[in-house]
């Protein structure tokens, strides 16, 4: 890369298509994702996380959405799950056990749980993906804070072919 390489990628923090895009954190999705919607850098504003999802109304992920209608002109939202997901059937006891394995003293979860935090389900995957997505775009078109007129739509994409198929 000449020292100018960078050059190519240069754009603004507001997505030309006024775009956000929820999706899961797996690997196979990095270029696959944005070469099956067609996108290029800055067209999107991207929010990645295990399993694509929105678990509260006020975790992370909905807080970068929010922040994207208001802050960056986000006009449209595709939540997008994929095929083979690590999140559909991950559970915390696999969890726990790698923890505990790894030097996580059952006292330390004892005091986190002190604190309020359902680790069960902070952990916890899925079972369905269907499910999973219509979940989501539910709970974010439902949030008290996303403008009516805000696109929320849900999609599963084949994480070997890029075949994107709409849900909801």
């Amino acid at each position: 890369m000449s020292q100018k390489g960078y050059e190519q990628y240069a754009t603004d923090k507001y997505p030309d298509k006024k775009l956000a895009v929820l999706s899961c954190m797996d690997t196979r999705l990095s270029e696959l994702l944005m070469a099956a919607l067609g996108l290029k850098n800055g067209d999107a504003k991207i929010i990645k996380n295990a399993g694509g999802l929105v678990i509260s109304a006020f975790d992370s992920a909905m807080r970068s959405l929010i922040v994207a209608i208001y802050e960056l002109g986000v006009e449209q939202i595709m939540v997008i799950a994929h095929t083979h997901c690590g999140a559909c059937h991950m559970n915390y006891d696999h969890i726990h056990d790698g923890m505990i394995a790894r030097g996580v003293t059952e006292e330390t979860l004892a005091t986190i749980r002190k604190c309020g935090v359902d680790l069960d389900a902070w952990l916890e995957g899925f079972k369905d993906t269907t499910t999973s997505v219509i979940r989501t775009v539910e709970t974010i078109k439902t949030h008290p804070l996303v403008p009516h007129d805000v696109n929320v739509r849900g999609f599963i994409i084949d994480s070997e072919t890029g075949e994107l198929s709409e849900i909801c």
